[in-house]
């Protein structure tokens, strides 16, 4: 093992010596011993208590192998046959690597790619100098993925310069000339260049540790310290901090967003567009300059213990580089991440005479304080509170009926998916558990309230997975709701979280956390929602294709079926759904936005296996002119409809050649003012089809029966809070 490590090492050295002599060599990364440590753990843990438990063996290195190889170059733009030719000794070995406790091959590897993407930024930078000609008929490649690995330098040279030629033309066609367009891209290359500076090693640990645990099942995680964090905050919904939604732009963390009633915004002494230049503690004499830091480390620096005090050398927003700085100090509180929370809202939906009221939910996680669950804090932070106490405010708002809008939701705790369903089902089994044994338990409530009674709906897409596709089954399953949409992900699978410093004893957060499979979903009726996912009663317009979702993953777990468990279906809406699809494609049939979708998915369908542009200046202006027409046409024809107004839809946006951090922030946040202002044709439509429901449950006796034939079980009262 030792002699196959000295020998790839030896080989890198050799590769690396033929670097572009501008290239400054980086610092070799190396791993820690926690991460050691770490990984041995992790591989105990997935080899003997996952829910498809794989030995750490010979084959398992060599699908690792290939995932990490894939997660490092996955468009194959900077590893040369030559490297991948020297790393395959080591393609059967990466289990050795784990059980011997030496991360020297993973890391080597790493060390390499690091090296080729610096020095593939430096040669892309260098022909920024060089003019070209966009008279050429040639092509760029974009999708390189299936392709061979570069055979030379010459060759991969030839598809950076392809890769650059492609991004001067990008911004050539917005209008900016050569100068303008030469400091854009040196700038923006420039600040890749930095970044490969600033990788840690747990950067490269973690990317090798989950090229390893993906490997056995596509939702098998190693979270490292910091990602642990993040994904503490993400389930409980708030932080201790100062409030602020920071972003990395040209180099300095900026201020993007102040959340309401954190301490950054009671203060009043910070705005969006704020530099922070330096972080210091009530208790430094001096403070930390921050000035080219990665946003993760800057964002570490600020938060702290509740009550204790930070201090900021603040640049004003509006003011020049050389401008004197602003000392900030803030008093650390928990701060609530409401912009993260469940939402409503009403769509009032005109049927005749008779206008109906549609009260919307918007869920974006099935999040919950645990810790704050667990210690007994009554106002513990909670998906299933939050929308029961909306449901209460939507009761005096007087809405006909309920839409949950469960798009983009990718899921949480399952305890929260559970107790959500029996809001609005009673008592009564919600999910199937099955275990690596085979061990079946029914998750649901025997003594839950009911929170709503009425009519229901649940708006999904592809975006829709886990605990809302838990939600979505038992809702369609019980007859409960109109399920109307796209079919959801297909993740039917449970995983648990175990934090490997708490299994090592350790009082420091230095192992991180393993996400692990241990389980599958079976619906109450014996189906899984795993690789099949929901199917919509009403399905919508969709882009979904089959390389989205869980049946993009190349080793996910098969459909299964077993037992149905005993439950009682509160409706049956078999009669009624052939009337409203009817409707739904009579109504959309007629729509101007969906005609628009409907010729849009028409295009994607036909595009979609393109995998290359023409870098001719006259074919691709061509088709920049054919785009900028059709969406002429259509702003015209959105002004002469009846049904236009200023919220129309999302305005077409022509690519304007920038990276996401080279746009102005002001001009990023009036867009994404705009794009959630914009009218939302699913969600109207939703509640329509919701609305034809009602309309055409009034008028039937037989179908109000056969609908609502088991809601009589179902009594709402007060607001039911889990406890």
């Amino acid at each position: 093992m030792k002699n196959l490590l000295l020998t790839i090492v030896l080989a890198m050295g050799v590769l690396a010596s033929h670097a572009a002599p501008s290239t400054v060599a980086p610092v070799a990364l190396e791993p820690a011993p926690q991460q050691i440590q770490a990984a041995a753990m992790t591989a105990d843990l997935l080899t003997r208590f996952h829910y498809t438990p794989m030995a750490l063996d010979d084959a398992m290195s060599q699908k690792t192998f290939d995932r990490y190889v894939k997660s490092m170059d996955p468009e194959r733009l900077f590893f040369l046959q030559s490297d991948i030719d020297q790393f395959t000794p080591a393609r059967d070995k990466l289990d050795d690597a784990i059980k011997s406790r030496d991360l020297s091959t993973p890391f080597a590897m790493f060390n390499l790619y690091q090296r080729r993407l610096q020095e593939q930024l430096v040669y892309g930078r260098s022909l920024l100098d060089k003019p070209f000609d966009f008279g050429q008929q040639e092509i760029y490649t974009y999708q390189r993925r299936n392709e061979t690995w570069a055979r030379s330098d010459e060759e991969v040279r030839d598809l950076w310069r392809r890769r650059v030629k492609n991004d001067w033309l990008r911004l050539k066609l917005t209008g900016k000339d050569d100068a303008a367009i030469r400091t854009t891209l040196a700038k923006r290359y420039d600040y890749a260049l930095a970044n490969t500076k600033r990788l840690k090693s747990e950067d490269v640990f973690q990317l090798f540790m989950n090229a390893y645990a993906t490997s056995i099942e596509p939702h098998t995680n190693y979270l490292g310290p910091k990602a642990t964090a993040d994904f503490d905050i993400s389930m409980r919904l708030s932080l201790v901090g100062i409030g602020a939604v920071l972003q990395e732009r040209d180099d300095m963390t900026v201020i993007r967003e102040l959340v309401p009633g954190g301490p950054a915004a009671r203060s009043g002494k910070l705005k969006v567009g704020d530099r922070i230049v330096a972080v210091g503690q009530a208790s430094d004499s001096a403070m930390t300059d921050v000035l080219g830091w990665r946003l993760d480390d800057v964002v570490q620096l600020i938060r702290g213990a509740e009550d204790s005090v930070v201090k900021m050398s603040i640049l004003p927003a509006d003011a020049n580089l050389d401008a004197p700085q602003q000392v900030v100090s803030l008093v650390r509180k928990k701060v609530t991440l409401e912009q993260q929370a469940a939402k409503k809202s009403v769509i009032q939906v005109n049927d005749g005479a008779v206008t109906r009221r549609i009260g919307v939910i918007s869920l974006p996680a099935f999040y919950q304080d645990y810790e704050a669950r667990k210690k007994g804090d009554k106002d513990f932070k909670s998906a299933t509170r939050d929308v029961a106490n909306l449901l209460d405010a939507l009761k005096k708002d007087g809405v006909d009926s309920v839409l949950i809008d469960l798009r983009n939701n990718g899921g949480g705790s399952l305890n929260e998916a559970v107790e959500l369903s029996n809001l609005f089902i009673g008592s009564g089994p919600v999910v199937q558990q099955r275990d690596s044994r085979g061990a079946i338990r029914v998750e649901g409530n025997s003594n839950a309230t009911v929170a709503w009674d009425g009519q229901l709906g649940v708006l999904i897409n592809r975006g829709s997975a886990s605990a809302s596709e838990i939600f979505a089954a038992a809702m369609q399953d019980y007859g409960r709701a109109l399920i109307i949409g796209e079919p959801s992900f297909g993740k039917g699978t449970v995983q648990t979280v175990i934090n490997l410093d708490a299994v090592a004893r350790s009082d420091k957060p230095k192992l991180g956390e393993v996400k692990m499979t241990v389980a599958q979903f079976y619906r109450v009726n014996g189906g899984t929602t795993q690789l099949r996912g929901v199917t919509p009663d009403i399905q919508l317009p969709t882009f979904v294709d089959t390389e989205s979702g869980e049946s993009g993953f190349d080793n996910a777990l098969p459909w299964g079926q077993i037992r149905s468990t005993d439950y009682q279906r509160l409706g049956d809406l078999t009669d009624i759904l052939p009337m409203l699809q009817i409707k739904h494609e009579q109504r959309v049939a007629k729509d101007l936005e969906f005609r628009f979708l409907k010729e849009d998915i028409s295009e994607f369908l036909q595009l979609r296996s393109k995998k290359s542009t023409s870098l001719n200046e006259v074919v691709r202006r061509q088709e920049r002119d054919t785009r900028a027409a059709k969406a002429k046409d259509r702003e015209s024809l959105r002004r002469l409809s009846a049904a236009g107004d200023d919220k129309s839809t999302k305005a077409h946006i022509q690519d304007d050649g920038l990276q996401a951090n080279e746009r102005s922030l002001s001009a990023e946040l009036a867009a994404e003012q705009a794009s959630k202002a914009a009218k939302d044709i699913f969600q109207i439509e939703a509640a329509n089809i919701l609305a034809d429901e009602l309309a055409l449950i009034q008028t039937s006796t037989r179908l109000a029966q056969q609908v609502l034939s088991g809601f009589s079980r179902l009594k709402a009262g007060s607001t039911t809070i889990p406890q």
